[in-house]
């Protein structure tokens, strides 16, 4: 089974969710200088996930899964749909009508498609929670982490931030990541069938022929032999005529806005910062890996700053599901749309136990 070439926990609250029992932290290792009404821990231990041990994974899906039908399921399920309503009122439009109906152009886009899989992956989390020992799966869950656009599910499924924050953030991240992409003549292709260290020596033949504003790195570490590269459309046009010459079985162009994951998003950086600075994040009620640095961050500042170089950092989620596997993980949950992360998972541990739970 090959991985595909797209990209790219709670009580009733204000996060939206029902029932969770979350983690206890352990309490010596948080330090509060003063805490009031209204105020969060001032400084948190970023190491305090440093040793986890994970069993049970929950993993979300990013840019890429979104297909037309999606959300159906979810509104056989009352608190899957209402994610759907309270999203309707944050976004200005029927954003359940986009998932179910298309037309598929318009689902495809980043202003659409981030907060779409963002909704419809946090749906099937309560599609799971109402059948029968769900929730005692969602109780087992001791790590979590999303693809790109999915760490930010994975963080609102921690109770990192609540669910409309959550999606506010990935509103304002589509918006800026396709205007930074605008900007620019920019665009990213999956190269199947090498190894990564090939795939950078194909990235510097390509560079060698280009200048400056169309150079091209790999933007995605997805699994062995699948791998995606961003940059100008001339340093992909490179890429795409040397590949059979690096033994590459294909190559495919992505149906995304532009060269994401690299430089080329600089522009999105600064809006992300002001909207993460204003929005309150709480540290996680379990670890959550970050595309970043393949590691989990306890301390809410440290978060505001990874999920804000995220955008122009390449995706190390290789090296997250090596890591997750040989520290023991037994099962893994894909909720959301689509199977992109099954299917990596699957190539990289063909013994690898995951299920999808689709909305």
């Amino acid at each position: 089974m090959s991985c595909s070439s797209s990209l790219i926990l709670p009580s009733i609250s204000s996060n939206g969710f029902r029932r969770f029992c979350p983690m206890k932290l352990d309490k010596s290792r948080v330090f509060m200088s003063s805490i009031s009404v209204g105020s969060r821990i001032d400084a948190v231990d970023d190491a305090l996930f440093a040793d986890y041990k994970p069993t049970n994974a929950f993993l979300f899906p990013g840019q890429g899964a979104q297909a037309v039908g999606m959300g159906a399921e979810a509104q056989k399920v009352p608190a899957a749909a209402e994610l759907y309503k309270r999203a309707n009122e944050i976004m200005g439009f029927d954003l359940l009508d986009i998932c179910i109906n298309g037309p598929k152009e318009k689902l495809d886009s980043t202003v659409l498609s981030q907060p779409a899989i963002y909704v419809t992956s946090l749906a099937a989390v309560e599609i799971l929670r109402a059948r029968e020992g769900g929730q005692q799966i969602i109780d087992t869950v001791d790590v979590t982490c999303g693809l790109s656009l999915g760490e930010y599910t994975a963080l609102a499924f921690t109770g990192a931030f609540s669910f409309e924050d959550g999606l506010k953030l990935v509103k304002l991240r589509g918006e800026a990541m396709q205007d930074a992409a605008d900007a620019a003549k920019s665009a990213m292709v999956s190269i199947i069938g090498l190894d990564s260290d090939k795939v950078q020596k194909l990235c510097d033949a390509a560079n060698e022929e280009v200048d400056e504003a169309n150079k091209v790195q790999i933007a995605n570490f997805l699994c062995p032999g699948n791998y995606a590269v961003s940059g100008g459309v001339k340093g992909i046009e490179a890429v795409e005529a040397k590949a059979k010459s690096f033994k590459a079985r294909m190559t495919v162009r992505l149906a995304v806005a532009g060269a994401f994951h690299t430089s080329f998003m600089n522009p999105a950086v600064s809006r992300l910062e002001a909207a993460l600075g204003a929005t309150e994040i709480r540290t996680p009620k379990i670890p959550v890996i970050s595309n970043v640095d393949a590691q989990p961050h306890a301390d809410p500042d440290t978060i505001k700053k990874i999920l804000a170089s995220q955008v122009t950092s390449p995706v190390q989620w290789e090296t997250t599901m090596k890591t997750l596997l040989s520290k023991g993980l037994k099962k893994s949950y894909e909720l959301g749309p689509g199977k992109v992360i099954a299917g990596i998972v699957k190539r990289m541990d063909r013994g690898a136990e995951i299920e999808n739970i689709g909305a």
